[in-house]
């Protein structure tokens, strides 16, 4: 695998915060993002876009001329059509998502296992670049200590 996307905070004790529950949720529904936020697994790109929670996966070398292409597209669109279109597909309204993400959120960062959890996870390396590029692992292994 070259790349993962997971939302490993369930390691450390606490929920995604920051709208991340919403979005997922909203993205891939229910039933999948409690696998995705409570086994806190990497997943590779082809999972991810058959989960709707990308829109598609892509070899690295294509990444560029899609984003391009895709950009390009959208700014020749005639006026008005982009503002037209994100009101035919408004956004739900997430602030009671938002407000249950953020009380989950703040009662669990305040419990002493989650701030050892977190203490352990930063004397680990969670926070520099050779610790994030497996800070799935790093958390885990911080956990069965």
């Amino acid at each position: 695998m070259t790349a993962g996307i997971g939302q490993i905070e369930a390691l450390m004790g606490i929920v995604p915060g920051g709208g991340g529950t919403q979005y997922l949720r909203d993205r891939v529904g229910r039933n999948r993002a409690l696998e995705v936020v409570l086994t806190a697994d990497l997943f590779d790109a082809e999972t991810a876009a058959s989960y709707g929670w990308i829109n598609r996966a892509l070899p690295a070398d294509q990444l560029d001329e899609c984003v391009d292409r895709i950009a390009r597209n959208i700014a020749a669109l005639p006026d008005g059509v982009i503002e037209a279109a994100k009101r035919a597909l408004p956004a739900e309204h997430i602030t009671d998502g938002l407000l249950r993400e953020n009380e989950a959120w703040a009662t669990q960062i305040a419990l002493p296992a989650v701030q050892q959890l977190m203490g352990r996870g930063l004397r680990n390396g969670a926070q520099t670049p050779t610790g994030e590029r497996d800070l799935e692992e790093l958390m885990r292994s911080v956990m069965r200590r």
